[in-house]
């Protein structure tokens, strides 16, 4: 078929047609001819036009019957506005919030008002169970009250109470489920426009019923606002007093767990420090004085050192300064150094007093180094007992950081305590003042909505509504009679003009062979078509006839067309009147022609032509008769016959066979169009193994009767046995049904030319 197609594509591009939507100097205005054909349109207006008239009145006449019929409802209507202004009476928020202003959740409570949980209300409070306008089962018990009936006659006493009692129990409920959807049905809600007003209507027989049931649904919606403010407001206090327990015992038991773990690990504190950093600060304080202690005591040992290295006698040593002994000593010691002198003037040196003296100012000395090496031993010992000390300070003092540390690594956790007890408390704190607040506001809720107006009782019914309903009806018979017609054309699978053929399967359209009936005369309606091209040949039909053979001769540009096979998807198509029709009219234009019949099951041109030869096709064939012995001469056109002769079948493939090729060539030198009248594609293969022999192939349809589908699956066929499919030609065409709206093909303009062909 992609073969089929890419030919059609070539041929209308080497014709110079626009192969795309975009014609040269087209534009908008010749992609939207395109697009919309007015003309086509009308004739597909016209060809449905009966179908389209029948919908049409049948849905008029339907609409017309449900008004008169219809009962007079009445409808009345109540206005309720979402109210964005609310009293404040206490400073506190609500435990259900006040409805916001937006858009959507206006369109939210609209749809709470169309809720099956209001309408029940609405039917429990107006007791609508017992009115038989919603409830259709008062007078009719229903199919569940007559099982119940039922049970109790089969039998009687014996039947369980308790059973009966459920079973009347579902048949109740059943009902009133019916009677609230009765109610919905009449129910009508909607917002006015963009505002906050929402309409609440109810369509009723009865108008007081009506505006009475209107005002019920208002009065209940905002009973319902406020009654789910109340129970909301209820149980959050209750569960508000249940959770304060709970935090109370979790605050004490917070609390104590932290005194627990301080007393534990010793992290008691006072003053805001716990006692082990006091005393880190203590030791740090007293390590600083006994180290400012040591370093005074080396000091001074440091110096009386050093001046004893540097030669001193040890008496400029500023502890032997201000020592009394040493002062004391030296005070002796210049006392008797002045008796040594006043002894040395007066006495010589070896004078028992001198001597005496000499060693009393000796042992003086002596005593008085001795004195020294006592200070600073002191001092040494002072150094050594300074440096203890620091050493011990510094000892608690890290034995007290240790302790730190460890509380430190404790205060983690202490932490964690500390922090829980704190959320515990704040937690239990809020959830107080809350309760407070709740409480506070219990008994003042206010409804997020106010009525506007009450409904009215109505004084004129609201439906039917007369001219509404036929202008509807009006508007639904128009797109009815319109859908009907739509879906004809899209069930409609059969060829009407040339351009379906061209559109639908990519061939060529060869020509149209019309109907009989359509275009003779009613005295020449009886005659057959073989017959009708001799006895009128300037008749439309004999045009129509030759306008084929012009086109299947100048099918295949350059090329010689002389073998024609001629084909259809389907039985019944008309094809071998066509093929002997062809044959009579070529050969009346002094062509020499032969016909050959290659329908091997029904030899319809034996019929066509009142013959019963004794030799033919098979015989020349099979060798047994000669091609002058099987010929026939059609003596009213000049054409010439190869039929089939009686009682002739093979099961052979013949048409396959080298005789075959041999024939149509012979043929094909001996005459100027040979018409192969074979069999339907789709029945029989041997129609292929023809057509891959010929120089043309002919597909004939029935004009809207052959589906689309059965001719592209025979083209298919065609174009796997390589034939050259020329195109495809309908017949038996309606030329007056085609004139009327075959839009898009010559015939829809046989009106005009009919007149040019002579009777």
């Amino acid at each position: 078929m992609n073969q089929i197609f890419d030919a059609r594509s070539a041929q209308a591009g080497s014709r110079g047609e626009p192969s795309g939507e975009w014609g040269e100097g087209g534009g908008w205005s010749a992609s939207l001819g395109q697009a919309i054909d007015l003309h086509r349109l009308i004739a597909v207006f016209r060809r449905r036009l009966k179908l389209f008239l029948a919908v049409a009145i049948l849905v008029m006449v339907a609409t017309i019957v449900v008004t008169v019929q219809a009962t007079p409802l009445y409808t009345a209507t109540a206005n309720l506005m979402i109210d964005t202004r609310k009293a404040q009476v206490v400073d506190s928020a609500a435990v259900l919030s006040g409805l916001s202003a937006d858009s959507s959740v206006v369109d939210t409570e609209v749809e709470i008002l169309k809720s099956r949980q209001l309408a029940e209300r609405v039917v429990d409070t107006l007791k609508l169970q017992d009115d038989p306008e919603f409830n259709n089962a008062l007078g009719n018990p229903g199919p569940i009250k007559s099982v119940i009936g039922g049970i109790g006659v089969l039998f009687g006493a014996a039947a369980p109470d308790a059973a009966r009692d459920r079973l009347d129990a579902v048949a109740a409920q059943k009902e009133k489920e019916q009677v609230v959807d009765a109610v919905l049905k009449r129910l009508s809600i909607r917002r006015a426009g963009l505002t906050y007003v929402m309409n609440v209507g109810f369509a009723s027989e009865d108008p007081a019923k009506a505006a009475r049931i209107a005002n019920t649904f208002a009065d209940r919606y905002l009973l319902e606002q406020l009654e789910a403010k109340f129970d909301a407001t209820r149980q959050a206090n209750v569960w508000l007093n249940d959770r304060l327990g709970e935090l109370r015992v979790e605050v004490q038991q917070a609390d104590a767990a932290v005194a627990q773990y301080r007393a534990a690990n010793n992290l008691l504190s006072s003053q805001g420090a716990t006692l082990t950093e006091q005393e880190i600060s203590t030791y740090n304080q007293q390590l600083a004085t006994v180290r400012a202690q040591q370093a005074e005591e080396e000091a001074r040992l440091r110096t009386a050192r050093g001046q004893l290295a540097a030669g001193s006698t040890g008496e400029d040593v500023g502890e032997a300064l201000g020592s009394q002994v040493v002062q004391q000593l030296r005070a002796r010691r210049a006392e008797v150094s002045g008796r040594v002198a006043d002894l040395s003037s007066r006495y010589g040196p070896r004078h028992p007093d001198m001597l005496r003296a000499q060693r009393e100012l000796a042992d003086i000395d002596s005593q008085i180094q001795a004195e020294i090496q006592r200070i600073i031993s002191n001092l040494e010992a002072r150094v050594q007992v300074a440096r203890e000390r620091t050493s011990s300070m510094a000892s608690s003092l890290g034995g007290a950081r240790g302790t730190l540390a460890a509380n430190n690594a404790a205060g983690v956790r202490l932490s964690e305590l500390e922090r829980n007890a704190q959320s515990v408390q704040t937690l239990y704190q809020s959830f107080l003042d809350r309760f407070k607040e709740t409480s506070a506001s219990e008994g003042i809720e206010q409804s997020d909505a106010r009525v506007v107006s009450r409904a009215k009782i109505p004084t004129k019914p609201s439906s039917p509504n007369i001219p509404l309903n036929l202008a509807l009806g009006f508007v639904l018979a128009i797109g009815g009679g319109l859908a009907g017609v739509v879906l004809a054309e899209m069930l409609d699978s059969g060829l009407t003009t040339a351009e379906d053929v061209e559109r639908k399967l990519g061939l060529p359209n060869l020509g149209s062979v019309p109907m009989m009936s359509s275009v003779a005369d009613p005295v020449d309606r009886d005659e057959t078509p073989v017959d009708y091209v001799l006895k009128k040949p300037l008749s439309g039909f004999a045009e129509s006839v030759r306008a084929l053979r012009a086109s299947i001769l100048y099918s295949r540009v350059g090329k010689q067309t002389k073998v024609i096979t001629m084909t259809s998807a389907l039985p019944a198509e008309g094809k071998t009147t066509t093929s002997v029709c062809l044959a009579r009219v070529a050969a009346q234009s002094g062509a020499r022609v032969v016909l050959v019949d290659c329908d091997l099951r029904r030899r319809n041109v034996n019929r066509l032509l009142g013959v019963e030869p004794e030799k033919g096709l098979i015989e020349v064939l099979n060798r047994s008769a000669t091609l002058d012995q099987a010929l026939l001469l059609d003596e009213p056109s000049g054409a010439y016959v190869l039929p089939l002769a009686k009682n002739s079948f093979t099961p052979k493939d013949v048409f396959g066979s080298e005789a075959m090729t041999q024939l149509i060539a012979t043929l094909r030198e001996s005459f100027d169009l040979v018409i192969l009248d074979t069999a339907p594609v789709l029945a029989v293969a041997d129609t292929r193994v023809l057509a891959s022999r010929s120089d043309a192939t002919v597909v004939l349809a029935r004009w809207r009767k052959t589906p689309e589908k059965a001719i592209a699956n025979a083209l298919k066929l065609l174009e796997q046995s390589g034939a050259h499919v020329s195109g495809l030609a309908l017949t038996q065409v309606d030329m007056n049904a085609q004139a009327r709206y075959g839009y898009g093909d010559s015939g829809y303009y046989y009106s005009e030319y009919k007149k040019y062909y002579a009777s």
